[in-house]
């Protein structure tokens, strides 16, 4: 099977009289879920930093490329597939770190780790999650590791511990939120989950920051709150410091958040494996630049050295098309996914990963390639 079949099991669905339970228009998803998500879960995921100029300009930097297809080329079969730190992954597709899945369904990060697993898409889990690392590796499947980073080194390597023994076998380090970004939306509905003891569960269970509190969380939550605050927000850390995770974490390191060519080189220089050039959705920076026009120089910089992946504004196959194009080996999905939990739980996930996943596969067919593997530029018309 080829994962543009999901179209046809529409179709034919649709000759016994059944739609598709969500629709596979994301924005028309999105709307769903703002309809039934409170204003301040759905803001937390939807807003920007400042007056949401990146955000914009993540997606009028793909808007401003185009795609050129080829014709009368042998593609009718096939092959997503890549291969990213030694491992082959059936596309070349990631679920981003997103944290606090729980306010937007109960079932948060469980739900999305299945669906993941179903269709063997790597799930990258958030440290700001609402279940326990070792609970979401109960789903199975590939998995990644995304460390917010502590300001405690006990802390950190107690993290590490944990995800390395439950199987995650490459860490995202988030390079770009030691702080908040000024979020109009959130402030307006004076809106921080944490705040609330929600997206919590992997430091409120592990055993050195419970050693840190004097009550233990189930007796004092606002305690537990208080002690994790300055402990993972306000302080940045540097690149000196990236050797203790070299030193303790055996597999793949990833840096997320890079936009400059010499933050790439620098993490080559460190020792790291990977970047993700991202600008966390538009999330941090007001008026950054777009990652997608950070990708091309960054790939030309460090693409022999570290493996290139792609964050920030994806929302169609045609989008993953022109990122891998630009020298990416792989992107990572934010938003749409959330919106088909809000939606639809594990089964709203499922079909944004085989919604966007069949758009791939079809985009890449009809304009004359049958796979990632040949990519380049050429694929496109010159911005």
């Amino acid at each position: 099977m080829s994962f543009s079949d999901y179209q046809y099991e529409i179709y034919l669905n649709g000759l016994a009289g059944q739609q598709p339970p969500y629709s596979t228009s994301f924005a028309e998803l999105e709307r769903v879920a703002r309809e039934r998500l409170e204003p301040g879960p759905y803001w937390y995921v939807a807003g920007s930093a400042g007056i949401g100029a990146t955000q914009r300009a993540n997606r009028e930097a793909f808007d401003r490329r185009r795609i050129v297809p080829r014709m009368l080329r042998d593609v009718s079969v096939r092959d997503l597939g890549v291969e990213l730190f030694g491992r082959r992954y059936p596309a070349p597709l990631l679920l981003a770190p997103i944290g606090v899945q729980s306010i937007v369904h109960p079932d948060g990060e469980m739900a999305t780790a299945r669906a993941a697993a179903s269709l063997g898409v790597p799930m990258v889990l958030s440290t700001a999650a609402s279940h326990t690392i070792e609970e979401v590796a109960e789903a199975g499947g590939p998995r990644w590791f995304q460390l917010y980073w502590p300001h405690d080194d006990e802390v950190t390597l107690s993290l590490l511990q944990r995800a390395a023994g439950s199987g995650y076998d490459t860490l995202v380090v988030t390079l770009d939120t030691w702080t908040l970004a000024w979020r109009p939306r959130d402030l307006d509905l004076a809106y921080l989950p944490f705040l609330r003891g929600t997206g919590l569960a992997i430091p409120f269970s592990d055993p050195v920051f419970r050693s840190r509190l004097e009550r233990p969380v189930e007796e004092d939550l606002n305690g537990a709150i208080i002690q994790w605050a300055p402990m993972f927000n306000g302080r940045s850390h540097t690149w000196e410091r990236l050797s203790l995770l070299r030193d303790n974490w055996d597999g793949p390191i990833v840096l997320k958040g890079v936009q400059h060519p010499d933050d790439a080189l620098r993490a080559a220089d460190a020792g790291m494996d990977g970047v993700v050039v991202s600008n966390h959705g538009g999330r941090q920076v007001d008026g950054a630049t777009a990652s997608l026009d950070a990708l091309p120089a960054i790939a030309a910089a460090v693409g022999d050295r570290l493996t290139v992946l792609f964050d920030s504004g994806v929302r169609t196959g045609s989008d993953v098309v022109k990122a891998l194009a630009l020298g990416a080996r792989a992107v990572l999905l934010g938003r749409p996914y959330v919106w088909g939990l809000a939606v639809g739980g594990e089964d709203g996930v499922r079909h944004v990963l085989r919604s966007l996943l069949a758009e791939l596969d079809l985009t890449l067919g009809l304009a004359g390639h049958d796979g990632p593997a040949g990519l380049d530029p050429s694929a496109l018309e010159a911005s």
